[in-house]
């Protein structure tokens, strides 16, 4: 886990923000860039395959300041690890960026991510020298792969993407977080503000999120929501939680109680 005086660190940049945001399913390039300044992010990704620089008009690039934001393309679409590897490669040498966030998905139904083909992809293009970050099942095994491979953090989800279910995947996070040495971003399934807040309160050290602020009634809204739900988890975590109890407890304690 990562808490470098209270910021997130990812390889060699630090960030104040521990929210970040995709940049799909928005109904205008406008409305995304409100939600991104609303929540506060310092990443956003975006899809390789999305980011036409050859058409401005079209391009989702364009809508992004690239000067304070970190552009994180990512490999969706990707069904094995060589696409996945083309489309890094594809985005460095468009000057997108070479940092990448691997997601190799071959089951359009789940879209869960396939652990081999994204081990295979990570050591190619670590190799290469790019930052990378992988998307994954919530995988203890696989995430410890991944950091010895030299990922630059480890994406478990907390339930299949866009289902807006939640951390069903609590357990398994909780044993990523505990045996990383590499930052935890809890990646897809999140739905609500809650849901972040609870991820952060575990130790997880940041949250990717899009679907749930893309899709709702006030994008814009959505997003300050997130952002202060991030916020709270993890005040929450550095705090200390205190136990909890199969008994009820006064809170005051009873030599107080006048009698």
């Amino acid at each position: 886990m990562n808490t470098t005086n209270g910021s997130l660190k990812i390889a060699n940049r630090v960030f104040s923000s521990r929210l970040i945001l995709g940049t799909g399913k928005y109904g205008s390039n406008e409305i995304m860039k409100k939600a991104v300044a609303a929540s506060g992010c310092e990443i956003v990704t975006v899809s390789v395959r999305r980011a036409d620089i050859s058409n401005p008009a079209r391009d989702i690039m364009s809508a992004l300041d690239g000067k304070s934001l970190l552009i994180l393309p990512n490999t969706s679409g990707a069904q094995n690890a060589d696409e996945a590897v083309r489309l890094a490669r594809l985005a460095r040498a468009t000057g997108v960026s070479d940092w990448i966030k691997i997601e190799v998905t071959p089951d359009p139904g789940w879209l869960l991510p396939d652990g081999e083909e994204t081990l295979k992809a990570a050591k190619v293009l670590v190799k290469e020298g790019f930052t990378v970050l992988p998307y994954i099942n919530a995988d203890p095994i696989l995430a410890k792969k991944l950091e010895d491979a030299g990922a630059a953090a480890v994406m478990p989800l907390a339930s299949p993407i866009g289902s807006n279910r939640g951390m069903r995947t609590l357990d398994l996070i909780k044993i990523i977080v505990g045996q990383s040495r590499v930052p935890v971003i809890v990646d897809a399934g999140l739905g609500r503000p809650s849901h972040a807040a609870q991820a952060l309160e575990i130790g997880v050290d940041a949250v990717m999120v899009n679907t749930a602020v893309s899709s709702s009634g006030d994008p814009e809204m959505m997003a300050r929501g997130f952002r202060l739900a991030v916020e709270a988890g993890r005040a929450a975590y550095l705090s200390g939680l205190g136990p909890e109890s199969d008994k009820a407890g006064a809170s005051s304690p009873a030599e107080w109680i006048i009698k």
